[in-house]
């Protein structure tokens, strides 16, 4: 009787999106709430705390998204030299590369025989392709894509952002501390539980991570719009 292939799902393969999501999504949030926050405790009318709500999720998405895409971009200049390098050595020294092929295989358990006919196989079939996944560590999962990272970036910032910018639409001006506060520690806690969710991690300490540094962070510009603020 044929066997049924076994295929076991890994949530590994989502650490490049989900982490660039949610630190998007985190940064997003955060930043616009946080800043929100300390202009309307000093006293801020509604239409100066719109606007400031959207010029900081536009700079903020823009400024995600160029950032992004220049880190990426710097490893992805770094990954093709190292092909390129590869490449080379493959031509100019096939045999040595063999051998340090086959030694990797060693070292992950492998007797000298069977690493030798498995570095022998890969190598035939794409050589390049072996020695950029088993020496370099390179896939076509990890590879860099920096314009993809960079639109992820911006959006998952302009998700987190958008909210505190409804709630400057939803609630009234002498309430608006508190409900901006409030709405941001429901986006925090939605935050947390769908990353874990996501990343198959424990949804308390994930939620409480991003909930405590949020909080902070609105303490922080709270405090300093109440120190310093005057009325607009």
């Amino acid at each position: 009787m044929p066997h049924s292939i076994h295929h076991e799902p890994h949530l590994s393969n989502r650490n490049s999106w989900l982490r660039a999501a949610v630190l998007g999504a985190n940064d997003g949030l955060i930043s616009t709430a946080s800043l929100l926050v300390g202009m309307a405790a000093a006293n801020t009318s509604s239409q100066a705390l719109l606007l400031t709500g959207l010029a900081a999720l536009t700079a903020g998405a823009l400024s995600m998204a160029a950032g992004e895409y220049i880190s990426v971009s710097s490893q992805a200049d770094t990954e093709k030299a190292d092909l390129i390098k590869e490449q080379y050595e493959l031509t100019h020294n096939a045999d040595k590369e063999l051998l340090e092929l086959t030694k990797i295989y060693e070292n992950r358990g492998l007797q000298y025989e069977l690493a030798h006919q498995v570095a022998q196989a890969l190598t035939e079939h794409n050589a390049l392709e072996a020695h950029a996944r088993d020496e370099i560590g390179l896939t076509e999962i990890s590879q860099a894509q920096p314009l993809q990272a960079a639109i992820a970036s911006a959006l998952a910032f302009i998700s987190g952002a958008v909210l505190p910018i409804i709630g400057i639409l939803v609630f009234p001006a002498h309430m608006m501390v508190g409900s901006l506060a409030a709405l941001t520690l429901l986006g925090l806690i939605i935050l947390g539980v769908v990353s874990a969710r996501l990343g198959g991690a424990p949804v308390i300490p994930a939620t409480l991570r991003v909930v405590v540094w949020g909080v902070l962070a609105m303490l922080a510009t709270a405090m300093i719009g109440r120190l310093f603020g005057v009325s607009v």
